[in-house]
C-alpha cells in the first residue's frame, strides 16, 4: 500500500463521516440558536429549555436524512472493498 492510497482512504473516510453527521450538527445548531433567541426575547435563562427540542430535532433529522446516510455508508464500503484487490497488489 503506497502512502497515496494510505491518504486517500483517510480523507474519503474523513469526508464520509463529515458529510454524515452534518445534518444532525446544522439541525442542532439551528433548533439551538431559535431556542436561544427566543429565550433573549422573552428573558427566559433556563439552560435545560435548549435540550428536549434539540433532541426532537436532531432525532427527527435522523429519521428524515436515514435513507441517505445508509446510502452513502453502503456505497463507501462497496467502494473500499472492491479496491481491495488493487491496493493489496501493489
Amino acid at each position: 500500500m503506497n502512502p497515496t492510497d494510505a491518504v486517500e482512504l483517510v480523507r474519503t473516510a474523513v469526508l464520509n463521516a463529515m458529510l454524515i453527521g452534518a445534518p444532525l450538527l446544522v439541525m442542532g445548531m439551528l433548533v439551538g440558536l431559535v431556542i436561544s433567541l427566543l429565550q433573549a426575547v422573552t428573558q427566559i435563562q433556563d439552560q435545560t429549555l435548549n435540550a428536549v427540542p434539540k433532541i426532537i430535532a436532531m432525532v427527527l433529522a435522523l429519521v428524515f436524512c436515514l435513507p441517505w446516510i445508509a446510502d452513502r455508508m453502503i456505497e463507501y464500503t462497496r467502494k473500499t472493498y472492491t479496491e481491495i484487490p488493487q491496493v493489496v497488489s501493489k
